[in-house]
């Protein structure tokens, strides 16, 4: 359970992080302090199980990831093979934070 927390609290940070793009905005402001506080919540719950520095690194890697990829589609950011290859070795780290002891 603390790991399927821990997913949806790093999906919920790429969610406050999209709300910074109009963040002056009432419903941006809105969703980000849900998102924000939600995120944070599931954070400290799936750290009770899950160790602090694989928890918050892969809490961090999926949020990182998800934000980027809003940029990408949603917003035009650049695509790149730098960005890409710096982007899927994120990836690479939070698979083997999960996968080795």
């Amino acid at each position: 359970m603390s790991w399927l927390v821990l997913v949806l609290s790093g999906v919920l940070e790429t969610v406050w992080a999209a709300a910074l793009k109009g963040f002056f905005r009432p419903a941006a402001i809105v969703t980000f302090v849900v998102a924000l506080v939600l995120s944070m919540s599931g954070l400290a719950y799936a750290l009770r199980e899950i160790p602090l520095g694989t928890g918050y690194a892969i809490w961090v890697g999926i949020g990182t990831i998800g934000t980027a990829l809003y940029g990408i589609f949603a917003l035009g950011d650049s695509v790149t093979a730098a960005r890409l290859t710096c982007l899927t070795l994120i990836v690479a780290g939070v698979i083997g934070l999960k996968l080795l002891p």
